[in-house]
């Protein structure tokens, strides 16, 4: 996430790494017992063609990755740009 651009800040929001762009949030990391959570601030708005992101909510979603389980890097990679693509949109109509 910090290699999107020279505008991205990590901050801690609720004790988690939170990438944002001029404030403004566009993913996070979650780490628990038995999984890490790639999330999305706005992930109900991103390409996801490989259908690795989870959830229900209203606008956000993650990426789930578990120990002895390989990622899909380049799908994952994929939605980390989209985000950061999206945040900076969202900011210049702002």
């Amino acid at each position: 996430m910090r290699h999107c651009g020279d505008d991205v800040r990590e901050v801690l929001h609720d004790n988690q790494p939170t990438a944002c762009v001029a404030g403004a949030a566009f993913a996070y990391i979650d780490a628990f017992a038995s999984h890490v959570n790639v999330g999305f601030f706005q992930g109900a708005e991103l390409p996801d063609p490989k259908g690795l992101l989870e959830g229900t909510g209203k606008f956000m979603r993650h990426v789930k990755l578990r120990p002895g389980t390989e990622a899909d890097v380049p799908a994952l990679s994929a939605l980390i740009d989209a985000a950061y693509a999206d945040v900076k949109a969202r900011l210049a109509v702002g």
